[in-house]
């Protein structure tokens, strides 16, 4: 029987690109986000291409009743469900003390909050299944505190990797894995107004590789692993200074 893996924010980006790596290895797949449109071509793509079952539903992952409702309902729906990505989020941020303070709040509840509800829901099904792999897209901005527009969106980032690792803490004797992911760089919509960003790849290529790593279910991965690998242990003990020119 095809294992089924949940995708939060699968509608574009890493999201969808990672919905398109996994179908091909002929995964069935529970794929939400906001965008109905773009999760119904999503699936119809995928269900005519490769064959497996694609089944979505809209979900805001800033509400977070229906975190809980919508990945109940796909549990039910599969049976059971193998992995979870914990992949929805926001890129935006603004310099601090600049009078943004309300962009920058709603980055950190998108990507942490909503995160951290995403978790309790994933672990819910797994505890009960006692099997599950959960899988945090956290970002190479984690590793140090970044600047300009980075500041606030990497501490949320930061936040979402150190609630992954209590939760692998949590659950070290236990069946259930827990992965945590490093991106660099990957040119997408999400950044697609940005200038030339270091080392950045485009996304077919971000995601075939998010998939590789995620398909190993390592502790944790920087992807791509060259020169991210290299460069994140170097980030956390270079002077800030240097680390800044990587924002």
């Amino acid at each position: 029987m095809a294992k089924t893996i949940l995708i939060t924010g699968a509608s574009s980006g890493i999201g969808a690109g990672m919905a398109r790596e996994f179908a091909q290895k002929g995964y069935n797949l529970a794929i939400c986000a906001r965008r109905l449109e773009r999760l119904e071509q999503l699936q119809q793509e995928l269900e005519s291409k490769y064959g497996v079952q694609v089944s979505l539903k809209v979900l805001d992952v800033t509400d977070y009743d229906q975190v809980f409702e919508v990945f109940r309902a796909f549990k039910q729906e599969f049976g059971s469900i193998d992995r979870i990505i914990i992949n929805a989020g926001v890129g935006q941020g603004r310099r601090i003390g600049k009078g943004n303070f309300e962009i920058n709040r709603a980055t950190v509840e998108t990507n942490f909050i909503s995160a951290l509800a995403q978790s309790e829901a994933a672990v819910e099904i797994f505890r009960e299944q006692n099997a599950g792999h959960l899988v945090m897209i956290s970002s190479m901005s984690a590793v140090r505190g970044m600047p300009k527009h980075l500041t606030a969106y990497g501490a949320s980032k930061a936040g979402v990797a150190h609630l992954a690792e209590g939760i692998r803490a949590e659950l070290i004797d236990t069946p259930i894995q827990v992965t945590t992911i490093f991106p660099g760089y990957i040119r997408t919509e999400i950044n697609e107004g940005a200038g030339k960003l270091p080392f950045e790849v485009d996304e077919k290529t971000g995601s075939r590789l998010l998939v590789a790593e995620i398909e190993k279910a390592p502790i944790k991965a920087y992807v791509p692993k060259w020169p991210w690998l290299p460069l994140g242990l170097a980030m956390k003990v270079l002077p800030l200074k240097w680390v800044n020119k990587l924002g």
